[in-house]
């Protein structure tokens, strides 16, 4: 299976760009990932690739655990799917054909988040809950 994320908006800080390329490395050690930025909603969802599993980050969604998020990737893990897309829309959020097209929608925080800020924390919250599928120490909760 492989990991997607599609970002509306290229990261220009680069203490964030930083965080995201340490997390890429730590979960391409377990698991394929991609992270493909794209200039606005209508090319965010005409990149996602056909038979992979949507998910929406959208504030409204449904807000996991660290260890529920964990259950998940374990769970398309173990079904064959191709993989799974994750969509971060820009400052306006993301279109509504994204949210319409999704299988699911998580949020990463009730706060809203910029998003930068939520590349970094879904990159690090998948890294943790492939730490908790493989059963490694860096999830300490």
């Amino acid at each position: 299976m492989k990991l997607l994320v599609l970002a509306v908006g290229r990261l220009r800080e680069e203490w964030v760009r930083a965080a995201c390329d340490e997390y890429e490395k730590r979960i391409a050690r377990h698991l394929p990932i991609e992270i493909v930025e794209v200039k606005d909603g209508d090319a965010l969802v005409a990149r996602i690739p056909p038979r992979y599993r949507v998910v929406a980050l959208d504030e409204r969604g449904r807000e996991p655990t660290s260890d529920e998020l964990a259950k998940k990737l374990a769970t398309w893990m173990g079904s064959g799917t191709a993989g799974v897309a994750f969509l971060i829309g820009g400052a306006d959020g993301l279109p509504a054909a994204a949210v319409e097209r999704a299988d699911e929608k998580l949020a990463l925080s009730r706060l809203t988040l910029p998003h930068r800020i939520a590349r970094v924390v879904l990159v690090e919250q998948l890294y943790r809950a492939l730490s908790i599928v493989r059963g490694e120490p860096y999830h300490r909760a």
